[in-house]
């Protein structure tokens, strides 16, 4: 399992970490760390909405795969897992 986490007040050789990481991950998915990058962005836009998280803590890993049962053939597929602090989470607009 691979974590990424993007801290903007970090050295020139954590920041060479983040991305080397972010690389692993983004290879291990199938797509480039670009998309990543975005995927993460909308994640803590649209979660934001709804609670107040800590965006500078929010980590995504992924998982090289799971087996899973798919037509009778097993498929594996790969896992994407947040972790998201939440500081508070608001109930307006709620019911």
């Amino acid at each position: 399992m691979v974590r990424w986490n993007r801290d903007p007040h970090g050295s020139s050789g954590e920041t060479a970490k983040r991305r080397l990481k972010l690389l692993l991950v983004s290879d291990k998915a199938g797509c480039s760390p670009e998309l990543i990058l975005m995927l993460k962005d909308d994640m803590i836009h649209a979660i934001s909405k709804y609670m107040e998280i800590e965006k500078d803590r929010v980590q995504l890993l992924m998982d090289t795969g799971t087996e899973v049962l798919s037509g009778g053939s097993r498929e594996r597929v790969g896992v994407l897992h947040a972790n998201i602090p939440i500081r508070s989470i608001s109930n307006k607009g709620l019911f």
